[in-house]
């Protein structure tokens, strides 16, 4: 069904927005997001004490892993939610813009992990991949809140009315 110009489609269509609400990963998702971004704010801080004075390398670079793992847990279970509530594991037309940007911040965190396994990378180089990565992070999880802003306040009789059948 095609769309008239300007009209959007709604995030979900009501059996999109009943399996979002039924399914036990949408809890795992709000408990995952503000865990990931307290381990990215402490990981933060370390990395850029590093940097100013080069002390605490060893802690910098665990909690770097340690986000990037917090990472790992939050796409695969991210992956297995859309799967739940769209029909397929990414780029559910809803959120294919947040995916394809998570695809650059999973690249990022892994290269880091490669260049640190390898020692392809000095310490300094490391960590300005780390904040690379970081950067592309938060402007993942900017999109993924203007998302859930943006299903809250899309009212039900919206839903019913643009969201079925739109796919």
């Amino acid at each position: 069904m095609r769309q008239r110009q300007g009209q959007q489609r709604a995030l979900y269509t009501s059996e999109e927005r009943r399996r979002r609400d039924a399914s036990p990963w949408t809890l795992v998702q709000g408990l995952l997001a503000p865990l990931q971004f307290l381990v990215f704010l402490v990981s933060v801080a370390l990395v850029v004490r590093t940097l100013a004075t080069g002390a605490g390398a060893e802690a910098a670079h665990a909690s770097i892993v340690i986000k990037t793992l917090v990472l790992y847990a939050i796409m695969v279970t991210g992956s297995i939610w859309e799967k739940a509530v769209f029909g397929r594991y990414l780029f559910a037309p809803a959120f294919y813009w947040e995916d394809v940007f998570s695809m650059l911040v999973l690249a990022l965190h892994t290269a880091y992990l490669a260049a640190l396994t390898t020692g392809a990378l000095d310490t300094h180089g490391l960590l300005v991949l780390a904040l690379a990565a970081y950067a592309t992070y938060l402007i993942n999880a900017g999109q993924f809140l203007l998302k859930l802003r943006a299903a809250r306040l899309e009212a039900p009789t919206s839903l019913t009315l643009a969201g079925e059948g739109a796919r």
